[in-house]
């Protein structure tokens, strides 16, 4: 089913120019379409997921609790995307509240809290254990050393292996994983993957959804990830697509038509 999609994901790309990075996996049946999924691409914020198990993986361990409570520093404000930089410096969030906004409105001083929080060895541990072999972590966000040490990089086939042992429970816990997961399901920027999907709530109230994704993007300059697990019918795929060279829309139009693509591999195609 899923390796039908091969050859008309590669035509798509091929006609919008740019570097790709691709790896799907159906993780029922194991089928996997992959481009160019080795290859290393700055992370921007989908580097934002493993942050987000390296801070379940402390709370698993003891070392804090979720509604443990971080007073927000002026010095903590950084620019780009979410809320917090406009909130009043003193304001007291939960941990569980930070770790949320980092992943549903990608807030930058929200991350570069729980970086501060969680350290950069916890990150690179949560990485390792979930077997991101070609991705690495340095820095926070916004925030860029005057001696850099490395850049925040992934790969495609990375982001897959992280959001498989996330969709099976085999990092931490069965329960972090079921948390992280929900998280990701509240993803507000659904500009890209999901984009084309049908309304997953039809009209009758109390369905099932026909679809759900727990995704994370990522932008800078040239630079537009998405990657999340694409849940339809009996299905749940893992859906990584990392690309620079293109302007953003043009882009994302490409993440939304694969989108389709695979919606329509296990249910009605999108209108």
């Amino acid at each position: 089913m899923l390796s039908s999609l091969s050859a008309p994901i590669a035509e798509l790309v091929k006609e919008a120019g740019g570097e790709w990075g691709i790896y799907l996996e159906d993780l029922q049946t194991g089928e996997k379409v992959t481009m160019n999924e080795n290859q290393r691409f700055y992370a921007a914020s989908v580097i934002k997921v493993p942050i987000m198990t390296a801070v379940f993986a402390e709370a698993y361990a003891g070392k804090l609790a979720l509604e443990d409570t971080i007073k927000l520093r002026r010095e903590d404000l950084v620019g780009g995307a979410g809320v917090l930089q406009h909130i009043t410096p003193g304001t007291e969030l939960t941990i569980q509240d930070l770790v949320t906004l980092m992943i549903i409105q990608s807030d930058n001083t929200a991350t570069n809290m729980m970086i501060d929080l969680v350290g950069t060895e916890s990150i690179r541990a949560a990485m390792s254990k979930t077997e991101m072999k070609g991705s690495q972590f340095y820095n926070k966000l916004m925030v860029v050393p005057a001696e850099l040490e490395g850049y925040n990089e992934v790969t495609a086939a990375d982001m897959g292996s992280h959001l498989r042992y996330l969709a099976t429970g085999k990092v931490i816990s069965y329960d972090s994983c079921l948390k992280m997961i929900a998280i990701l399901k509240q993803q507000q920027h659904r500009d890209r993957i999901p984009f084309l999907l049908p309304d997953p709530d039809g009209d009758v109230i109390g369905m099932v959804p026909k679809w759900e994704f727990a995704g994370k993007t990522g932008s800078v300059t040239n630079i537009t990830h998405d990657v999340g697990i694409l849940y339809t019918g009996s299905h749940a795929v893992t859906i990584s697509l990392l690309n620079k060279g293109l302007e953003q829309k043009a882009a994302a139009t490409v993440m939304a038509q694969i989108g389709s693509l695979v919606y329509g591999v296990y249910g009605k195609p999108a209108q």
